[in-house]
């Protein structure tokens, strides 16, 4: 995309880098007027400060000698390097001593200070030097100030001094600061300039990255480059929200996929049972049987569509159920009471360790029903071992976790790799297919832990499986 200067404008950070380039230059531009204005007074005021001491020293002369020594200390001072502006003249204005030559007229009419910078020519100013001047270009003439004093016997005094060289040092000043202003201003508007081309190129690589997701690739993530700033954890949280949405979008078509696959198996038997037995002559005995047992199957079916609604409330993050304090000791006694007729029959000895009281914040709905699926899965599961059938229900606090651990002492799940796979939904293992179940009852007690800011880890407990659910200790790191 062409990088032009109206579509840079549009940009926020160039629309604001201008804003911020024109207070800039404005503020510069009222600091050199500012700074040249003072220089100006500082020196006027140094200027009268040094015509006011040569007055007083011209006073005391006069008072020690009168006119004739006035006169000669007027003449010593005229003939020294760089002298001040020195005349005497008459009453009628004519100049009798003194180092100036002519005088813009009408000065030494007024007594007192100048009220403006007045033209001058000095002695020594000769005719050669005015045509070398002619012959050169148009050039200003000297300017000064100076104090017009009326002498006892009517005789004009004017002291006074050139303002070539506060003139030319405010030119200086001047310059300077425009100067510094110029390479400012243009050191500002290219950058300005450059963060506009840097921020534009960055929302393009946004906006195209954007275009290609909403094309329909969800791998595509933002452009990150690492400088940190806001753009980039713009990025990285708007890539945070895709990989979400990427999880749940596959986490719904994994779902579709086995319900599509795993749902049309009891969907079938029912259909061919109710066939079956609309096909033939059958006594009231059969058909309150086929009946029953598409009762049992439609039962099976809505508990494996609200555990698939739950997990997917859950895995969403969001939940109506309030958050509490769950004493877990409790839930493992009841979970235990409950299953206890269900372990006997099947010929397993359930245990528990959890005598003392450890609260957890939660919800004890949830809490029970992922403990309730991992009892039943360890009772299931334990019948065929090789020894004494057994499964222990145990409680741990420390190190900042609580852990409740379910151990069991039959085959278990001997790779890695499958521990991690029957989490998933409808994910049922070679050996478990003869058993009874949908393949949920993991994968919901993993929604539930991940919905505790918990998690669910599955180990091997030689022989057996053991099924931790692993929750943060709260009440052991305060906030």
């Amino acid at each position: 995309m062409a990088l032009s200067v109206p579509a840079i404008m549009k940009t926020t950070a160039a629309r604001l880098s201008a804003l911020f380039l024109l207070l800039f230059a404005l503020c510069a531009v009222l600091l050199v007027f500012y700074m040249t204005s003072l220089s100006a007074r500082m020196l006027t005021a140094q200027t009268q400060e040094t015509i006011n001491d040569e007055v007083l020293g011209l006073a005391r002369a006069y008072q020690r000698g009168g006119l004739p020594t006035l006169v000669r200390v007027v003449e010593q001072r005229s003939r020294q390097p760089g002298a001040n502006l020195y005349l005497i003249a008459d009453a009628n204005g004519q100049i009798l001593t003194g180092n100036v030559r002519s005088l813009e007229p009408g000065i030494l009419g007024s007594e007192g200070w100048t009220t403006r910078p007045f033209s001058y020519q000095r002695y020594g100013e000769n005719d050669a030097d005015r045509q070398r001047s002619a012959a050169a270009p148009p050039q200003t003439g000297h300017n000064a100030i100076a104090v017009v004093l009326r002498l006892p016997n009517q005789m004009i005094m004017l002291v006074g001094r050139d303002l070539g060289e506060p003139e030319r040092f405010r030119a200086v000043v001047s310059r300077a600061l425009m100067l510094a202003v110029g390479m400012m201003g243009l050191g500002g508007l290219l950058i300005w300039f450059f963060v506009g081309r840097a921020a534009l190129r960055r929302i393009d690589g946004v906006s195209e990255a954007s275009s290609r997701i909403m094309g329909g690739d969800l791998t595509g993530r933002l452009p990150v480059t690492g400088a940190g700033d806001e753009f980039d954890r713009l990025s990285e949280n708007l890539n945070a929200m895709l990989a979400r949405i990427a999880a749940l979008n596959e986490g719904l078509k994994q779902v579709s996929d086995n319900i599509a696959h795993d749902l049309k198996t009891p969907l079938t038997r029912l259909r061919n049972r109710a066939e079956a037995t609309l096909a033939g002559n059958h006594k009231v005995a059969d058909y309150r049987a086929a009946l029953e047992g598409t009762i049992v199957e439609s039962d099976h079916l809505i508990k494996t569509f609200n555990a698939i609604l739950m997990i997917s409330r859950l895995e969403a993050g969001y939940s109506s159920e309030h958050m509490v304090k769950v004493d877990l000791a409790a839930a493992v006694r009841d979970v235990v009471e409950l299953y206890e007729p269900v372990a006997e029959e099947a010929g397993v000895a359930l245990a528990a360790d959890a005598d003392k009281a450890c609260m957890v914040e939660g919800n004890r709905e949830l809490i029970g029903q992922a403990l309730s699926n991992i009892v039943d899965n360890a009772i299931k599961y334990s019948q065929d071992a090789s020894a004494a059938p057994a499964v222990r229900v145990t409680l741990v606090r420390g190190d900042g976790r609580v852990r409740l651990t379910v151990t069991d002492n039959g085959h278990g799940i001997p790779e890695a790799a499958d521990r991690e796979r029957v989490t998933e939904r409808f994910v049922r293992l070679e050996k478990s297919r003869s058993q009874p179940g949908s393949g949920l009852g993991l994968s919901l007690a993993k929604a539930v832990m991940k919905f505790h800011h918990g998690r669910l880890d599955l180990g091997s407990a030689d022989p057996g499986l053991s099924v931790t659910m692993d929750f943060p200790d709260k009440e052991d790191h305060p906030k």
